[in-house]
């Protein structure tokens, strides 16, 4: 139990920072981008911003679970990369199918796996909920603070 406790705190800890990292790299580039975006016609920029983020958030999502699946697979917990990658994914969406399970030695992984994409799913919904909130303030010229 302990042992799936403490692998499971680093696979959460590992997407959340792989999260993080991420993001700031995302900010970066809105910073190189901000007179651009400020400039009319707000509309296409801003879908163009939008587009990107939402673009950055899947490859995030599909970068979490392939960190779980490779450790899924790297513990010989499934017999193939695809079993692994797929149980990965329905308990990171949380969907739980039931139609792969771990083996009962490891079953608080599943647990662990879906807590985990709650709280990245949570975070990227934030992140792009800010990323609108300040596009729409730079283009009003009200936030010019903020890159």
């Amino acid at each position: 139990m302990i042992v799936q406790l403490l692998l499971g705190s680093v696979l959460i800890a590992a997407t959340a920072l792989a999260a993080a990292w991420s993001w700031w790299v995302l900010e970066l580039i809105l910073v190189r981008s901000h007179r651009w975006v400020t400039r009319p016609p707000h509309g296409p920029k801003l879908i163009a911003v939008l587009s990107l983020a939402m673009l950055w958030t899947l490859l995030m999502m599909t970068a979490s679970v392939w960190i779980w699946a490779v450790a899924l697979w790297a513990l010989g917990i499934f017999v193939t990369f695809e079993a692994s990658v797929y149980f990965a994914l329905v308990a990171f969406t949380t969907l739980g199918f039931g139609d792969i399970l771990l083996p009962v030695d490891w079953r608080l992984l599943g647990g662990l796996a879906a807590a985990n994409g709650l709280l990245i799913f949570g975070l990227l919904t934030a992140m792009l909920v800010e990323t609108l909130r300040q596009t729409r303030l730079r283009q009003r010229g009200r936030f010019d603070d903020f890159y």
